[in-house]
């Protein structure tokens, strides 16, 4: 599996000036293998990481996923 390694605050900056979804951007990266994605912070420490899939129909999956858990948080804090 390949190791992807992606500056959060960079990535982060990025979308919101191009208006664009981080799932938009992870389904250009499947190209039939899966890889690593591993978020670092400015320090370069390992904030958090993520499989992106090899398929864009498991990547729907996890969007699905990560929508309800995201979700069910915010239900959670109020």
């Amino acid at each position: 599996m390949k190791t992807v390694q992606i500056k959060a605050t960079g990535f982060f900056e990025m979308l919101k000036l191009r208006d664009t979804p981080m799932w938009e951007i992870f389904s250009q990266m499947i190209d039939g293998e899966e890889k690593e994605l591993i978020f670092l912070d400015d320090e370069e420490k390992v904030l958090f990481s993520y499989v992106l899939p090899d398929s864009l129909e498991k990547l729907n999956a996890d969007r699905e996923k990560f929508a309800q858990e995201y979700a069910d948080k915010l239900s959670g804090m109020n």
